[in-house]
């Protein structure tokens, strides 16, 4: 019988940390191993994980980042499977038992589930993500360049083997995080994906109010494309040099394009919305009307709500690029 480790990787993250744990500890899928690493965390991460005594593993390193965190896991850990989670997400308890029984039923490298997208207080949204299945064969668009439609790091679990074919990935400090970007499409070049299509866990939003337009938790919108860009270059170098695979110089992503579409439109004027579209907008037009892993359905709907924003009445328009870029500008008010 195959068994699975989880990997929590930490830092500074104590508010968040008890719950990733035990959802970890409670999965139905017995003997399930549990490891936290924390990345030379400052606040009271480390009592709390003291509290678990021998119940889970721990490795306490010096700072050095998502990517330095990653890498120590990945040499640790000598189980076949692997979930590597962030210690601000957690898992509902039946996620490796549904994640084992996918493993079975096939010969995959990576087995993906979604995300139930909650706030920083674990009351869901309503969103989940991602939005889309991905292919089996997820390489052979991602030689194209496509990258295809995953969750975050918390929403995989892989084959140790695979990921030890990946890393370790060079880390400085222009490449501290993001280290799930390399695990999700470094793996994709080794074989198929497999994707369970209903969540299995929740990923924590909290770098933004109900209100802001920014969505990742590690990478401000306006950073956001340049580190993606970086983690592609460095991505195509160890492809090369580890897999004799050879990828693009660019990268077609719709995560990346909005990024773009919804910092040049967002309070912006009338005038310059549309400048930003005649001049600008061909990447984030392609990224929904080329997309090989969306629906003819989803195309359309994507781009008359894009259409939105661009309207003259600025208070429906900037709601259209929230409702685009951050799941939790969709809840319902609360009563």
């Amino acid at each position: 019988m195959q068994r699975m480790t989880i990997v929590i990787c930490n830092y500074n993250y104590g508010r968040f940390l008890a719950r990733a744990i035990d959802s970890s500890l409670s999965q139905d899928f017995l003997g399930t191993r549990v490891l936290v690493i924390d990345d030379g965390s400052t606040d009271d991460s480390r009592q709390i994980i003291e509290s678990y005594g021998n119940r889970i593993e721990a490795h306490y390193k010096h700072n050095g980042g998502q990517i330095s965190a990653y890498n120590d896991a990945v040499n640790m850990v000598d189980t076949e499977l692997m979930i590597l989670l962030d210690s601000d997400d957690f898992l509902y308890q039946r996620a490796v038992s549904e994640v084992m029984r996918m493993f079975d039923a096939g010969d995959f490298v990576k087995v993906q589930f979604r995300l139930d997208i909650v706030d920083s207080a674990g009351r869901p949204s309503g969103a989940y993500v991602p939005h889309s299945a991905a292919p089996i064969d997820c390489g052979t668009l991602l030689r194209r360049g496509w990258l295809y439609p995953s969750p975050p790091a918390s929403g995989n679990a892989y084959r140790t083997g695979a990921l030890k074919k990946i890393f370790p990935v060079p880390h400085a400090s222009t490449n501290r995080y993001g280290a799930d970007f390399y695990a999700i499409y470094g793996v994709a070049l080794l074989g198929d994906i497999a994707t369970i299509p209903k969540s299995l866990g929740a990923y924590r939003v909290h770098g933004t109010g109900n209100t802001g337009i920014d969505f990742a938790n590690s990478d401000s919108n306006d950073k956001a494309p340049k580190a993606l860009t970086r983690r592609w270059t460095i991505l195509r170098q160890m492809a090369r040099a580890r897999l004799a695979v050879e990828l693009p110089p660019s990268f077609h992503d719709f995560s990346l394009e909005k990024a773009y579409f919804c910092s040049a439109v967002y309070h912006a004027s009338f005038t310059e919305r549309w400048r930003w579209v005649s001049r600008q907008s061909h990447g984030y037009l392609r990224s929904i009307v080329a997309n090989p892993f969306w629906s003819y359905r989803k195309k359309i709907g994507t781009l008359a709500l894009s259409s939105l924003c661009l309207l003259p009445y600025s208070p429906l328009s900037d709601f259209a690029v929230r409702y685009i870029s951050n799941p939790l500008a969709r809840r319902r008010p609360q009563s």
